[in-house]
């Protein structure tokens, strides 16, 4: 039974359409990513100490780059055995999956990365049975 993949990624969520020969499923895998950093607490610091306060920039991008890094294991371990993978999304988060994919010697699988709007579950489903029909 052929295995092939379709996944719609961003840094928030991915959905994954597996195609086999006895039709299609779609999947859903959420992200705990936030974006947008923010300083802990409510008000602007003031006083001598306010540097001693705020956490560092360094350490907020460890901590994002420790989510993704969850998240696009969860996205790979979702792929599971796919012959063919179709990688396609808004931002940057189909590179860095395609670079995770290739470090995991997984890259020879990706059938075509590109660049797409936001779409719907539906578009998605269709979008991956069209390009797997051909």
């Amino acid at each position: 039974m052929r295995t092939r993949v379709g996944l719609w990624i961003d840094h928030r969520k991915a959905i994954v359409v597996t195609v086999t020969d006895k039709g299609d499923e779609t999947g859903l895998v959420i992200s705990t990513v936030e974006q947008q950093l923010r300083r802990s607490g409510d008000s602007p610091l003031k006083g001598r100490f306010e540097r001693q306060l705020v956490v560092a920039d360094d350490s907020q991008q460890r901590a994002l780059t420790g989510h993704l890094n969850t998240y696009y294991d969860a996205v790979i371990a979702s792929i599971g055995a796919a012959e063919a993978i179709l990688i396609f999304g808004p931002g940057e988060a189909k590179g860095e999956l395609k670079r995770r994919l290739q470090r995991k010697n997984l890259g020879g699988r990706i059938a075509v990365l590109e660049t797409v709007d936001r779409m719907t579950d539906r578009q998605i489903a269709a979008k991956v049975r069209q390009h797997f029909a051909e």
